[in-house]
């Protein structure tokens, strides 16, 4: 292996640690979002939903079966363009679940007896998300299956990614409270003011941190 095959290999090792670790820092921020019980980010808010009814699963695992419908969604959008390694979404969308659920088990410590508590866990989470997430996007490894799936309809229809976006999360939220009607007897369960402030805040949270992380951890690419 010639010194420069190994500069590539630290390079890729360095996105991919950095990427692992944004997931980690993800996958704890939606627990301690949830903890709040005001709702989830809306990418969440199905699986939030099908967690609170059928708890023979946890939100970690539903969140992972969530996100392979979303990935099974890109390749019937893109049939013959889904690529080989868009499948390497499956493991991550894993590793998501499994620190989701590392993080309900941390987040269960935390009080939540009065309603500023409820607020306090929504904003907290969403900030530490959006620091999460910028890690992920900064690694540039590999697309999570939420922004993928709506790149493979952006791809398609020629729309813009941010309008999709929006489309996305309202659709998804619509979801969520239609499943809670479904399931819980007409009332509206885990989909709450907690979801329009993570979908107002995340993104900006992910431009600020963006801004500030790229440079440093640049160094390391």
């Amino acid at each position: 292996m010639n010194q420069q095959t190994r500069t590539f290999s630290g390079r890729f090792a360095a996105r991919v640690i950095i990427m692992i670790i944004g997931l980690f820092i993800s996958g704890v921020a939606v627990a301690i979002t949830k903890r709040g019980n005001l709702g989830v980010s809306p990418v969440s808010s199905v699986a939030n939903i099908l967690s609170l009814r059928f708890t023979m699963l946890s939100f970690g695992s539903w969140l992972f079966l969530w996100n392979c419908t979303l990935i099974l969604g890109q390749f019937l959008i893109l049939r013959k363009d889904f690529k080989l390694f868009q499948l390497l979404q499956i493991p991550l969308s894993f590793l998501f679940g499994w620190f989701t659920d590392i993080g309900m088990m941390l987040a269960a410590h935390l009080p939540n007896a009065i309603y500023a508590h409820g607020i306090l866990w929504v904003l907290t989470g969403t900030v530490i998300l959006g620091f999460g997430i910028s890690l992920t996007v900064i690694a540039d490894v590999i697309m999570n299956s939420g922004e993928a799936f709506v790149k493979a309809i952006s791809d398609k229809t020629g729309k813009p990614f941010g309008n999709v976006k929006v489309v996305f999360d309202i659709s998804s939220v619509l979801l969520s409270v239609i499943l809670s009607l479904i399931l819980f007897s007409f009332r509206i369960e885990g989909t709450r003011e907690g979801t329009i402030i993570a979908a107002l805040l995340t993104g900006q949270a992910v431009k600020f941190f963006q801004k500030r992380m790229r440079r440093p951890l640049s160094v390391l690419f």
